[in-house]
């Protein structure tokens, strides 16, 4: 087996020369709007178009505030990849002295990549019924195998046409579900209002738990260290790697303005015209609702953007769910045989008819354990000098990195622990 994935697949040097032949960074753009994918998933349009219809404004600054940190937590994962030529479960992976922890690690970092499944492979099956009127379980087949296709791409023809691809499905996304802020626009002044952080009970913060839940993922931690580690592999030091760390602050910049804008965009569209409309807290209540108080075409896009949320989302979940399992067991598992593993609990709950809506509710719970397992190592592979030398991060970010992971914990407990209480 080889050690990584740069192994199978050389890294093609021609964007780097390029670029720094002329000065320019678009060449070495691309990993992170992959995995700013995460950030558009069925999970967020649910909390988001929740927060909207319920608390109208109020909780514009969630998604800002989401947002900012995932930049910086996006940025420390891909530089992990670039600087070592690993994915943070590679890197971890090694690190392992104990068999047990290895595994112990591993199977909870499956379960992450299980329940990303489960939001994303529903979101699809939601989107397609809405289309197509097919039933659940036939939808989340189609996603489930529309994504090992892609899977299947990144794997025989490399990053970029997989790149190529997700970007694609992010751009149907955008206009999806921003089309509707044309005929029903927000109110400006009511919008800068909900800049300013507050609340309005234990409901507005289970909600904006809920949103930040939806917003920092641990497999799009796990799979931006990959990204760059099979686009680039390992950048030695010198004027390459900064090169190549430059482009990446553009490239997480450019990924995670499209996914914030798009996120604040769906919480002011619900904002402007659901506040307070019955049934929104579903993804089918809010299509409906979109539909008449919009018109059918705007729930159309609404509908087309869900569906290239599930189809882009759930394909970087497996390239995630993938990478943990190569990363940790240091085994080849077929591509058939990982992919059914994760998309498995999906497909069982659909079988079985479990309300998409609580399955997506109990996916961002489940999601929530395992933030402190993908955030913590993150932040501490990348402030070991021995291990990122020149490419440390400062005190600073270090500083930064830690306020935004504890941050991002303590919301998530809070999240559990009023889901737990019934608040």
């Amino acid at each position: 087996m080889p050690k990584n994935a740069t192994d199978a697949l050389p890294r093609d040097p021609r964007p780097v020369r390029a670029a720094r032949g002329g000065l320019l960074v678009a060449p070495l753009l691309g990993p992170a709007m992959v995995a700013g994918v995460a950030y558009l998933d069925p999970g967020n349009v649910a909390a988001n178009m929740t927060a909207g219809a319920a608390f109208g404004y109020l909780l514009v600054w969630v998604v800002v505030t989401g947002n900012v940190m995932a930049w910086l937590i996006q940025y420390l994962s891909a530089k992990l990849g670039i600087v070592t030529g690993q994915s943070l479960p590679e890197a971890l992976g090694r690190r392992f002295r104990s068999r047990s922890t290895r595994y112990g690690y591993w199977l909870q970092a499956e379960g992450v990549a299980m329940a990303t499944d489960v939001a994303e492979v529903i979101g699809g099956a939601v989107a397609l019924h809405l289309l197509f009127d097919l039933p659940l379980i036939v939808g989340g087949l189609i996603t489930g195998v529309v994504s090992m296709l892609l899977l299947v791409l990144q794997s025989e023809r490399g990053a970029k046409p997989f790149e190529r691809v997700i970007t694609g499905l992010m751009l149907v996304i955008a206009v999806g579900f921003c089309a509707g802020l044309v005929i029903g626009p927000p109110d400006p002044a009511e919008a800068a209002a909900g800049l300013v952080p507050m609340f309005d009970g234990a409901e507005s913060v289970l909600l904006a738990a809920s949103i930040l839940g939806a917003t920092v993922m641990p497999h799009a931690i796990y799979a931006h260290s990959a990204l760059t580690r099979d686009r680039f592999g390992l950048v030695e030091a010198g004027v390459e790697r900064r090169l190549v760390l430059r482009a990446t602050k553009v490239d997480v910049t450019i990924a995670l303005a499209i996914a914030g804008t798009v996120n604040v965009v769906i919480l002011l569209l619900a904002a402007a015209n659901l506040e307070g409309v019955e049934g929104t807290e579903s993804l089918e209540g809010a299509h409906a609702a979109l539909g008449s108080a919009l018109g059918e075409p705007v729930a159309l896009l609404f509908a087309i953007g869900l569906l290239a949320s599930g189809l882009a989302s759930t394909s970087v979940g497996a390239y995630a769910g993938a990478e943990i399992m190569r990363g940790l067991l240091h085994v080849k598992i077929p591509l058939l045989v990982r992919r059914a593993i994760t998309i498995t609990p999906a497909l069982l709950l659909l079988v079985i008819g479990v309300d998409p809506t609580l399955a997506l509710v109990l996916s961002q719970v489940v999601l929530s354990f395992g933030i402190p397992f993908a955030l913590i190592p993150l932040v501490r592979l990348t402030a070991d000098r021995a291990l990122m030398g020149s490419a440390v991060n400062a005190r600073l970010t270090t500083a930064l990195a830690i306020l935004a992971a504890g941050l991002l914990i303590a919301l998530n407990v809070t999240l559990l622990v009023l889901v737990a209480t019934g608040a």
